[in-house]
């Protein structure tokens, strides 16, 4: 069958009787990308010590994968369309099961930088080209709903699930199979990707755009490593500032030339479309709130609370499970039947919730009380947004820009999440130590007003971050207005012409 927009020969994948075998092929391979952003972080404290890193320095641990990863999404997405979703697909799990284990073996905190910056390169070939096969695969209305469950509830617990296992393996093992694990998990997925995943081959006569390639990925790295540098720097400090000006003049210059270039890095037609772009917008906006709750919960419940790396993980676990309830069995079974704002904009609502009652914290409250209700109300919110948001973002793409608009949805993940961090971080730093120096008169009680203070700060951040999610909700709401799935013809998929 031949697709009107595109002229290629397509036919659904639907009849596959292994697709929901290659459904979880994806989904491990989507995990392991999205639990490696976090679950280096329990184990930062052991690996510093190991290898005698300065404070200043450690930070890289966590820079150098999302400047790799952020920074090269949308070339790792055209190079899928090009080459051809399955092999790079493939190509990405064997480089990032490669770095992993170069990084548990680091002799040196250069060696694992350098091993962390791999992972986050191979992560962005990964990343896209697992969207795109599952945008390719399920097309029926139906199908589709249930798949975009499962990867929706894995986008949006990984990082949970991260401080998981990351707890887990740093007190019963050490901190180098954080990164290790990654070995076993990428062997499985490839073999399962080489005998279960169907594709076309990719477009042999397609050109990759080089200016383009160096003015966007030039333009996102620069903006990601301003966000990481805000940080600890500081929001006006010359390099900081120098880094946002040329990310925004390199993100100018990509844009102006992709209305110009022969064969585009990114068509302009993916993010002028008004549902994608909503989409786009409202997965930033969500995922700043998200990463500043994991921020500061992983650090209230260990650093007030006293909780052990294991038992901070297992904390999370209500959270994980709340998102994969909410993705899975209301989001999956809603989504065919009605518009998916209707259910994005109640998940943003709900997730601000949730935000806000953790504004209540204090430095000795009820984990059972005060903090699991706004674990289950934040979970249950992002697994009603995230699921509805990759759907539509990728529906009706043609096939050849299947890899680098699941890219698009990757950078605005990843950008969040820089974003978030710097942002939430920089408020709770500043609003604790103005509370610390407002109220400490008694040197006999600096210890507790130091621990009030940082609480203090850490609820002003997330007084903001429930902010953001109900803008997050509003652009949902005003922006995409797509129809209910079931109401639209399904997008064709590509003839898999080889096993590519």
């Amino acid at each position: 069958m031949s697709d009107p927009r595109t002229g290629e020969t397509t036919t659904s994948l639907d009849t596959d009787p292994h697709r929901w075998w290659g459904l979880v092929v994806i989904a491990l391979a989507q995990l392991m990308v999205v639990l490696d952003a976090t679950i280096v972080n329990i184990a930062l404290p052991s690996a510093q010590r190991a290898l005698g890193m300065s404070d200043g320095n450690r930070q890289w641990v966590i820079t150098a994968y999302t400047l790799a990863f952020g920074g090269l999404l949308l070339l790792g997405g055209r190079v899928a369309d090009i080459v051809g979703r399955k092999r790079t697909f493939v190509i990405g799990l064997v480089g990032f099961a490669a770095a992993s284990a170069f990084g548990g073996a680091a002799t040196g905190s250069g060696m694992l930088f350098g091993a962390r910056a791999l992972q986050g390169a191979f992560a962005a070939l990964l990343a896209p080209s697992a969207l795109s096969l599952l945008t390719t695969t399920f097309t029926d209305p139906r199908e589709r709903g249930k798949a975009f469950g499962i990867y929706g509830a894995l986008a949006g617990s990984g990082s949970a699930i991260g401080f998981i296992v990351g707890g887990l393996l740093t007190e019963y093992l050490n901190w180098r199979w954080c990164l290790y694990v990654n070995v076993p998990i990428a062997i499985v997925a490839v073999l399962g990707a080489v005998v279960l995943l169907r594709d076309s081959p990719g477009h042999a006569g397609a050109r990759l755009d080089v200016p383009g390639v160096l003015l966007g990925c030039g333009g996102l790295v620069s903006v990601v490593y301003g966000f990481s540098e805000a940080n600890p720097r500081g929001w006006t400090d010359p390099l900081v500032l120098a880094l946002f000006a040329v990310g925004l003049v390199l993100l100018a210059a990509f844009v102006w030339w992709q209305t110009r270039a022969p064969v585009p890095l990114l068509p302009l037609h993916v993010v002028r479309d008004r549902n994608r772009a909503g989409c786009f917008l409202t997965m930033a906006l969500a995922v700043i709130g998200m990463f500043g709750l994991f921020l500061f919960m992983t650090y209230y419940l260990q650093v007030i609370l006293g909780y052990s790396p294991v038992r901070t993980g297992l904390a999370f676990l209500p959270l994980t499970a709340a998102i994969i309830v909410g993705s899975t069995q209301i989001s999956a079974r809603l989504l065919p039947r009605v518009a998916p704002r209707m259910l994005m904009v109640p998940g943003m609502v709900l997730a601000a919730s949730g935000m806000l009652v953790l504004t209540r914290m204090t430095v000795d409250s009820s984990y059972p009380t005060e903090i699991l209700p706004a674990l289950v109300l934040m979970g249950l919110g992002m697994g009603l947004t995230f699921m509805p948001v990759f759907s539509t973002a990728t529906a009706g793409v043609a096939p050849r820009d299947a890899g680098v608009t699941s890219a698009t949805v990757n950078t605005s993940q990843q950008v969040g999440g820089s974003i978030g961090t710097a942002l939430l971080n920089t408020i709770a730093t500043t609003s604790g130590a103005a509370y610390i120096t407002a109220h400490l008169r008694n040197p006999a009680q600096k210890d507790l007003i130091v621990r009030e203070g940082i609480v203090h700060g850490y609820t002003v951040a997330i007084w903001w971050a429930a902010g953001i999610m109900l803008l997050a909700g509003l652009v949902a709401g005003l922006m995409v207005t797509a129809k209910p799935p079931a109401r639209e013809v399904p997008a064709p998929a590509p003839v898999p012409e080889s096993a590519a």
